[in-house]
């Protein structure tokens, strides 16, 4: 599998130096991803040895009650901190943060012409004003498309005949009600030539999400596809 890199210089990421500028940051004329890049002291992979296997759960929950109590050296000690500092953080400002050790994310294998799960580039989106909040400290990085190098999956005229197919009726405005309930209008497909980034380790993201009324287009990502055998992810996300 081909490593991606972190491209804080493409045109819709702006690259800002605290936290304070992280969220104060707007998005606009183009800008859907805003990054604070940051290089995290601490034995992050010490963290998920000490979860294990996860009691053969793919997505384990970490308050601060269960890191606290992990059996953790120095350096382990430090990167539970930190991940319970960056909580902290975002709770204080009326977010609110989950801390994931994610061994498997379940696959959409029954989707029909478009698959939903997080492996699918996809954006995400909401009825109100809000943001994604995004943290990788250890394992595969999420990944994220430039929207000029995607295109929705429901515009792509072969699965939309058969999404139709699929749908059954002839009315259209019910029609872009069926892709909306079945979240199929928020997936993409890289085209020819896309260019897909990572997100990086330790960087912390606030991406854009599809609301309406929002001043830009959604910031398109899509958990790593990882393979057997690569570290378990530790994923902050709110």
């Amino acid at each position: 599998m081909t490593s991606l890199s972190v491209d804080l210089n493409a045109p819709n990421i702006k690259r800002v130096n605290s936290f304070q500028e992280l969220l104060n940051t707007p998005f606009a004329e183009g800008v859907n991803a805003v990054c604070w890049p940051r290089v995290l002291e601490g034995d992050f992979a010490g963290v998920v040895a000490s979860l294990g296997d996860g009691g053969g759960e793919a997505i384990t929950v970490l308050d601060e009650s269960r890191m606290r109590d992990l059996p953790l050296s120095t350096a382990g000690r430090v990167a539970a901190e930190v991940m319970l500092a960056d909580l902290r953080m975002l709770r204080a400002h009326e977010l609110d943060p989950v801390l994931n050790c994610i061994h498997g994310y379940p696959r959409d294998d029954e989707a029909g012409p478009v698959a939903t799960d997080v492996f699918s580039y996809h954006a995400d989106s909401a009825p109100v004003a809000t943001a994604t909040w995004l943290c990788t400290y250890h394992g595969p990085s999420s990944e994220g498309l430039a929207n000029e190098e995607a295109l929705r999956r429901v515009d792509m005229p072969d699965t939309r005949a058969e999404l139709w197919r699929l749908f059954g009726g002839t009315d259209e405005a019910e029609f872009r009600e069926f892709l909306n309930e079945h979240c199929y209008d928020l997936h993409y497909a890289p085209v020819q030539g896309a260019r897909p980034y990572s997100l990086g380790v330790g960087n912390l993201w606030r991406i854009a999400v599809d609301y309406p009324g929002c001043p830009v287009p959604p910031c398109i990502h899509r958990a790593p596809n990882t393979q057997p055998g690569q570290p378990a992810r530790l994923l902050l996300i709110s």
